[in-house]
């Protein structure tokens, strides 16, 4: 079971890098615009709690993100230690050119809504138990 996760999860990630490649995106990038285009304004713990990402993977993906222009990095005015994550302009614009990222990537899955549905679910399910 084990080696059949990991050789998805990087059939998925090789899946997504030729549609990402125009938006100047990589995958874990691509994560961080998709909470962002949900709701804006995140700090970065939250992002990395949402993300199941770490300070130390998170921090240089957000820098390499504001140098591209797509998000700004704003201390919290009511706590200087919390830096919040907001999307600029080319960061919103840049959704309506990914809109159609997840309908190509349904359509080489070739599966039903349902049981995509079905297999996220159980994914979730094993993801919370392995973790305690």
């Amino acid at each position: 079971m084990c080696f059949a996760l990991y050789a998805t999860s990087l059939a998925m990630t090789k899946l997504y890098k030729p549609l990402l490649a125009p938006l100047g995106l990589t995958y874990p990038q691509y994560l961080v615009m998709l909470v962002l285009w949900e709701r804006d304004d995140h700090t970065v713990h939250e992002l990395g709690e949402l993300l199941q990402l770490d300070s130390g993977t998170l921090t240089p993906l957000l820098k390499r993100m504001e140098s591209a222009g797509l998000v700004s990095r704003q201390r919290d005015a009511a706590d200087e230690r919390r830096v919040r994550i907001l999307l600029t302009p080319d960061g919103s614009a840049l959704r309506e050119r990914a809109g159609s990222v997840p309908d190509a990537i349904f359509c080489q899955a070739d599966m039903a809504m349902e049981d995509m549905a079905a297999l996220r679910a159980q994914l979730h399910a094993l993801r919370t138990r392995l973790q305690g």
